[in-house]
């Protein structure tokens, strides 16, 4: 579990420095230079966990990523960049390295996608299903219909559903209560509202789309009634895609008979 900054700022820092690639001891040096402003290797030894043989080669480390800088003194004395610098440098860094998996995985990608598909796939955890509603909402052409508990109705979905609306994508969306409703009407006019299907609170449902008619996704809250909504792990779901494909044929069943049905919310 991530440290929160506010509770243990040492902590979080060294943690997020070793995802960035950093060794355990780089990282730890680095924190303790930043605390001290400047230092020896016995003063970076005293602040920190990391034995005092072991600071040069941590030093190397950061030198070698211009986040430390070096005074031939004796004995040296070591001086570590910004806050602010260290967050730029990591952010070029990480845009870069995410250019090129970009282009990467374009080059691999077939041109076309399979569009038809017998089976279906199953996706776990909350940011997990909500990237697969994202790509269905964002490739959407012709019409949407999305079915939630308001917990999952998430400002990057709701940004996303104004997004195809505004490029002429037919809204329906149902299963969130009043106070929601109204939200949705602010934040998209042409938005279809309609009843939900059941009460939603009495059963482990979570979120039912079908976008286009072709691309269709189901996903229930597990681990119990002590799990939240905003538990990552407390969401699992099945999505399909095609006009055959059986998961897609039943949500459009529904779907179409519901919408039929209602005249939407007044």
């Amino acid at each position: 579990m991530s440290s929160d900054p506010f509770d243990d700022p040492s902590s979080a820092a060294i943690e997020q420095l070793e995802q960035f690639g950093l060794s355990a001891y780089a990282a730890r040096t680095f924190v303790a230079l930043v605390s001290l402003g400047t230092g020896t290797a016995k003063d970076v030894s005293g602040v920190s966990d990391v034995p005092r043989t072991r600071v040069y080669d941590a030093i190397e480390e950061l030198h070698d990523q211009g986040l430390v800088d070096v005074q031939q003194s004796s004995p040296k004395e070591f001086w570590a960049i910004s806050g602010e610098t260290t967050a730029r440098k990591f952010e070029r860094e990480m845009d870069h390295r995410l250019s090129v998996l970009t282009a990467a995985l374009d080059e691999l990608e077939p041109v076309e996608r399979t569009e038809e598909q017998r089976g279906v796939w199953t996706v776990d955890g909350q940011a997990a299903i909500t990237d697969r509603i994202l790509e269905f909402v964002n490739d959407a052409e012709e019409g949407i219909v999305y079915m939630t508990v308001e917990d999952l109705l998430t400002e990057d979905i709701i940004d996303a559903l104004r997004a195809a609306a505004d490029r002429g994508v037919r809204i329906s969306l149902g299963g969130v209560s009043p106070d929601v409703q109204d939200e949705i009407r602010d934040e998209i006019p042409g938005a279809e509202l309609f009843e939900s299907l059941w009460v939603w609170s009495d059963t482990p449902a979570g979120r039912l789309m079908m976008a286009d008619e072709r691309q269709t996704l189901v996903s229930v809250l597990v681990n119990g009634v002590e799990a939240t909504p905003t538990d990552a792990r407390s969401e699992t779901a099945i999505w399909g895609t095609g006009q055959m494909n059986s998961l897609v044929v039943v949500l459009k069943a529904i779907f179409t008979w519901r919408l039929e049905n209602d005249d939407g919310i007044e």
